[in-house]
């Protein structure tokens, strides 16, 4: 059995038994042994320290930047944000950080000054109504005059016979079921519509009727999108004449900038090895108030910061805080527009952190008291680390009653996905469905979410975790984790027999390699531990010294896992390169088979849409479906950023899926033609699965070799 290994001790009582440290040496070799303490003796000395009212009262003090006076907006190169990072530079540095920098990079720029949508309504009277804004360029010369068309859900069904040109269509959306806001706005664009106003559906902003929404638009700059609540849309449609039309006027002002700038802010606790970090990031644009997403987080980020710098902890490694630009949007006219500031801090502005970072530490939502366990989400290979530490934490009374839920792997939504691709292993406060569902991204996103008992029971956690990660020698990562995920991932109904042999005997190979590196890092960082708990700085020096090849060769190969094993979905998951096919090759074939019995209706149904991005294939325009396929797969990857080749190809079956949409149900149609297509897209689909396959076996042994040399067995 492999040997569980870790970087702290795990009893509560350990965790209450700390105390504070001297002065920073200038070398590890001239430490005084006096100047090291125990793990627990820090972590407790930092929890004596803990200001949750300082975090708090950060997090409304952000609240009073904004593009909007009337909503908020802190977006994405605006001069709301730029201000806010000037006013985080001298935070950081109040509070005692050193080395704060502000970290240039380039961006596409969005400022979402105001949106009024005035009109008469059913009485006669004035009625204006507050819209939220989507990252889109649209401006007025003051209240200009227009007429707003009822477009249904703005799909191409609904828009067709309507005449949109130079006019607002009203439209009802829910993007968490059906699609994204740049399908509908697109597709009016293409009718020559002056803009869409969209109206939540269920999805999101399900807490009131009053609530606005905002997200990322997906779409070009061009085709322009504002939100409206539905208590101002029940009261504009009951305006609305014989023709479901309406004269109004709209005041906007919504800015897009191509390659513009803003600034990572990023302060560090210098620590004794200045070639070894640990990272703590969060991200300060936001929608409206934006408290728990993300002003709650920089929050929590700075407060842990100043509990450690006044408890006078002297870090063995540097300790490094980022407050990350344009997380919500950044990039215009591309699928992946969001964790911009992520992905240029790791991948443009310091890719030099990458092999240095041991672990990152990501803040989303971290100060609501939601469900009965709190979640962190991480790559795989620290789940058995966090997994082993999460029972050091203490229990806060009053917030998550069953303890901590770990959960692999990182995903899209948040920038901890762009720095682990980047080879730095990482997690995130995971964000929980009901406030995803009812707050998230709407104008009831503020202080009333507020649970003081969430936010002191994350200060406690994750400032103790970062603690932990610094008396790690070499970063814990233990692969075995992602290896048996890998292995769960597989459909023996799709893969051949000879397929799934070849994959689980490399996958035996790995795991057996994962085991001995695992072992080989536990036994590093538990001397590592003693060494510094004991106060014998000598041996603690001398183990980093011997460990720094290890620890690089973990990095590496946890760098080189990312690369060949993590693939998104065309719905953005994160999936290993097998899915992608396997998945494909279970709706075509289920579709295959029902068409052959003649039940088309099974076939669109179950099984088509399920297939790539082509359910929108039965709601959108050929010129829309084909326009988000191709920037997806003709765009530069310096416009995809986090998604470049990480989606596997497309099987485009549009006009097979408008076909049998028109013989729907039809038994006695002749089906020949689809059926050849579906078969054309099954040996398609096979034949990629073999490529994946392939690339998996030959990644594995690739892998295991690098685990080996870990271990030295």
């Amino acid at each position: 059995m492999k040997k569980i290994g870790q970087c702290l001790s795990l009893t509560l009582a350990a965790v209450l038994l700390l105390s504070a440290c001297g002065q920073q040496p200038d070398t590890p070799q001239s430490t005084p042994e006096a100047e090291r303490v125990t793990l627990e003796a820090a972590q407790q000395a930092y929890l004596e320290k803990v200001d949750v009212d300082y975090a708090y009262h950060l997090a409304l003090q952000l609240e009073d930047i904004r593009s909007n006076e009337n909503l908020g907006y802190r977006t994405a190169g605006s001069e709301a944000e730029l201000a806010t990072g000037d006013m985080l530079k001298a935070e950081m540095e109040s509070i005692g950080l050193q080395n704060v920098t502000k970290d240039e990079f380039t961006l596409d720029t969005w400022t979402f000054e105001k949106a009024q949508l005035s009109f008469t309504d059913s009485t006669g009277a004035e009625y204006t109504a507050e819209l939220g804004g989507y990252q889109t360029d649209f401006v007025t010369d003051g209240p200009e005059a227009f007429t707003i068309v009822d477009g249904g859900e703005g799909t191409e069904a609904d828009l067709d016979g309507l005449d949109v040109t130079g006019k607002l269509v009203l439209i009802d959306i829910n993007q968490r079921d059906n699609w994204w806001i740049n399908y509908p706005a697109y597709e009016a664009h293409l009718r020559g519509a002056a803009a869409v106003i969209a109206v939540q559906d269920g999805g999101y902003g399900e807490v009131s009727d009053d609530a606005l929404n905002a997200q990322d638009i997906c779409g070009p700059a061009d085709a322009p999108a504002f939100s409206m609540s539905r208590t101002d849309a029940e009261a504009l449609r009951a305006a609305l004449d014989e023709n479901g039309e309406a004269s109004v006027t709209l005041d906007a002002v919504s800015r897009v900038g191509m390659d513009g700038v803003s600034y990572n802010i990023t302060g560090m606790i210098p620590g004794k090895d200045e070639d070894s970090m640990v990272l703590m990031s969060a991200h300060y644009d936001s929608y409206f108030a934006g408290f728990q997403d993300d002003n709650a987080a920089i929050a929590l980020m700075l407060g842990i910061a100043k509990a450690i710098i006044d408890s006078g902890y002297q870090p063995e490694k540097t300790l490094v805080f980022c407050a990350m630009a344009a997380e919500e949007w950044g990039v215009s006219n591309t699928r992946y527009d969001w964790s911009t500031g992520a992905y240029n801090q790791i991948f443009r502005v310091h890719p030099d952190w990458v092999g240095k970072v041991v672990a990152d530490i990501n803040f989303e939502l971290p100060a609501m008291n939601e469900g009965e366990t709190d979640q962190i989400r991480t790559s795989y290979e620290l789940k058995t680390f966090v997994e082993d530490f999460k029972e050091s934490v203490p229990q806060v009374e009053g917030v998550f009653p069953e303890g901590i839920e770990v959960i692999v792997p990182t995903q899209t939504w948040s920038d901890d996905f762009s720095l682990s691709i980047a080879g730095v292993p990482s997690s995130v406060t995971a964000l929980r469905g009901g406030f995803a569902q009812t707050h998230y991204h709407s104008q009831f996103d503020n202080r009333d979410t507020y649970s003081p008992e969430a936010f002191l029971f994350h200060h406690n956690m994750y400032g103790m975790l970062m603690l932990a990660y610094d008396r790690c020698a070499v970063s814990p990562l233990d692969f075995s984790t992602r290896l048996e995920a890998l292995r769960a991932s597989m459909d023996d109904t799709v893969l051949t027999e000879e397929q799934v042999s070849s994959l689980n005997a490399a996958l035996d190979e790995a795991e057996n390699a994962a085991s001995a590196a695992w072992d080989k890092v536990s036994e590093i960082n538990d001397s590592y531990r003693k060494a510094l708990d004991s106060g014998d700085t000598a041996a603690a020096d001398a183990l980093i010294q011997e460990s720094r090849e290890t620890n690089a060769a973990v990095l590496s190969a946890f760098k080189y896992a990312e690369d060949a094993f993590v693939r998104l979905t065309w719905e953005d998951v994160s999936i290993f390169p097998h899915e992608h096919s396997q998945n494909n090759l279970l709706a075509l074939n289920g579709a295959v088979e029902a068409l052959e019995r003649g039940d088309s209706a099974t076939a669109i149904d179950e099984y088509l849409y399920a297939i790539d991005n082509n359910w929108y294939a039965y709601d959108w325009s050929r010129e829309t479906f084909d326009y988000f396929t191709n920037y997806v797969l003709n765009q530069s990857d310096d416009r995809l950023m986090w998604g470049a080749g990480r989606v596997q190809g497309h099987e485009d079956l549009y006009d097979v899926i408008r076909s049998l949409l028109d013989k729907y149900g039809d038994t006695s149609a002749d089906y020949t033609a689809e059926l050849a297509r579906l078969n054309d897209a099954v040996n398609n689909q096979t034949a990629m699965l073999a490529e994946q396959v392939d690339h998996e076996v030959q990644a594995l042994a690739e892998l295991t070799a690098q685990l080996i040399a870990i271990s030295g067995e």
